[in-house]
C-alpha cells in the first residue's frame, strides 16, 4: 500500500470518527432529521455544482444508478438517520464504536449472502470483534445508556455495510464528485419526507449548532465521503475498509478531548478488542 493511500485512510478515519461528536452537538439543539436533511442537502448541492463545473457527468447506467440510490438510502437515510435520532440519548463514543463495527457486519453478509467463504483467521476475527461489541454493549447499557438508542444504532450499521457492498456497483471512474452529490440530495430528499413523522421542531440557533453544522456537512459528509470513493478505487474496498479498524480508538478519544465523555476501563479493552478484530478480517483479505 502506498503513502498516499495511507494518508488518505487515516485522514478518512479521522474525518468519520469525529462525525459522531458533531452528530451529538447538532440534535442537542435541533431536530435530527430535519437537521441531516439540511446538511445532506448543502454538501448535494456544493457537490454537484463542484462535480459540474469540474466536466463531471451525471449519466450513468441504469445498475449505476440503481447502486447509487441503495447507497443514498441505506447510508444517508437509514445508517445516519437512525444514527442521529440515537444520539439523543446515546453517547458519541458508544455510537462510534458500534457504527465502527461495520466492517465485521460486511464480512457476515459477505459469507451469508455472496458465499464469501470466510479464511480461519477472519472467523477468528469476527468472533473477536463482536465480542468486543458486547462487552461495551454490556458495560454502557448496565450503566444506564438508552436501549432503543442502541438498537437504532445497531440496524444503521447494517445499512451502512449495505451500503458499502453496494459501492462496489457504482463504478463513478471519473465521476466520484457527482456520485457523493447526488447520493447526498437522495438523502435529503427521503429525511425530509420522514422528518414531520419523527421530529420535535424546537431549534436553538447557537454558535456551536451552526459549527457543527457546516463542519458536519463539509467535512464528514462531503470530503470524507469523496475520500471514501477515491480510496476505493485506488486500493480496493477489502483494503480500504481496513483502515476502519482505527474508528474505536479515534470515535472514544475525538468524544472524549470534545465533549468529555468519560471511557473506563471496560471501555478500552472492549475497543482494542474491535480493534483486532477488524484488523484481523480485513488482513485475512488482503
Amino acid at each position: 500500500m502506498d503513502i498516499k493511500a495511507i494518508v488518505m485512510g487515516v485522514a478518512f478515519v479521522v474525518m468519520w470518527s469525529s462525525a459522531f461528536t458533531s452528530a451529538r452537538i447538532i440534535v442537542a439543539d435541533a431536530p435530527a432529521l430535519a437537521a441531516l436533511s439540511v446538511r445532506f442537502l448543502l454538501s448535494g448541492i456544493v457537490g454537484v455544482g463542484l462535480a459540474r463545473a469540474l466536466g463531471q457527468s451525471w449519466v450513468f447506467t441504469g445498475r449505476q444508478w440503481r447502486a447509487i440510490v441503495i447507497f443514498g438510502l441505506c447510508q444517508n437515510v437509514a445508517y445516519l438517520g437512525l444514527y442521529f435520532l440515537a444520539m439523543r440519548s446515546v453517547e458519541a463514543s458508544l455510537a462510534s464504536v458500534l457504527a465502527s463495527s461495520m466492517p465485521l457486519v460486511v464480512a457476515l453478509l459477505s459469507t451469508i449472502f455472496l458465499r464469501e467463504l470466510p479464511r480461519p483467521v477472519a472467523v477468528l476475527g469476527l468472533v473477536i470483534g463482536f465480542l468486543g461489541v458486547l462487552l461495551i454493549m454490556g458495560t454502557r447499557l448496565s450503566s444506564g445508556s438508552d436501549l432503543v438508542g442502541v438498537f437504532m444504532c445497531v440496524v444503521g450499521t447494517v445499512a451502512l455495510a449495505v451500503a458499502t457492498l453496494a459501492v462496489r456497483s457504482v463504478g463513478a471512474g471519473a465521476n466520484v464528485l457527482m456520485v457523493v452529490g447526488l447520493q447526498s440530495l437522495i438523502g435529503s430528499a427521503v429525511l425530509a419526507l420522514l422528518s414531520p413523522l419523527v421530529d420535535t421542531y424546537t431549534l436553538n440557533l447557537s454558535k456551536n449548532l451552526v459549527f457543527a453544522m457546516l463542519y458536519t456537512t463539509f467535512v464528514p459528509g462531503l470530503l470524507a465521503t469523496w475520500i471514501w470513493f477515491k480510496l476505493v478505487e485506488r486500493i480496493g474496498t477489502i483494503k480500504g475498509a481496513a483502515f476502519h479498524f482505527l474508528n474505536p480508538f479515534f470515535g472514544v478519544a475525538i468524544a472524549a478531548l470534545m465533549l468529555g465523555e468519560h471511557a473506563n476501563g471496560w471501555d478500552i479493552v472492549g475497543v482494542a478488542t474491535i480493534m483486532i478484530g477488524i484488523l484481523a478480517v480485513q488482513l485475512s483479505k488482503a
